[in-house]
């Protein structure tokens, strides 16, 4: 049910972004309970004055120009605990995986309702029981 959009430099390379794309559903799966499957991604390569940030940093973690923005929506109903575990590997991974700096994966929660999902066919297959 989640749908992943990840931001990221176009120097990037395919390996990189493959890496990333794998390290966030391993993190949905292992740490989310994300059904196996679930894979919805959208990844979009800026040119480097696309990717704004705060310069002098923001609460105390400086970026670079190899920043990642990361928003997943997902369905509602998660802990603070599983939040942030997944926060963790999610950064953890990227940064073993790539070279990433941790402070450089940037990572946004949104949370919706199960009935604010269609998988095609026009239907809402997370439809609430009547």
């Amino acid at each position: 049910m989640p749908v992943v959009r990840i931001d990221l430099s176009r120097s990037a390379t395919r390996q990189v972004v493959q890496a990333i794309s794998d390290t966030i559903y391993q993190a949905m799966t292992d740490v989310a309970n994300v059904p196996a499957n679930d894979k919805f991604q959208i990844v979009t390569l800026h040119d480097p004055d696309e990717l704004i940030y705060p310069i002098d940093g923001y609460l105390g973690t400086s970026y670079s120009p190899s920043i990642v923005f990361i928003q997943v929506t997902w369905n509602a109903g998660r802990s603070i605990e599983v939040k942030k575990a997944f926060y963790a590997a999610v950064a953890d991974g990227i940064n073993r995986k790539t070279g990433i700096r941790k402070e450089d994966v940037f990572i946004n929660l949104v949370d919706v309702s199960r009935e604010n999902w269609s998988f095609g066919n026009g239907e809402m297959q997370y439809a609430p029981a009547e």
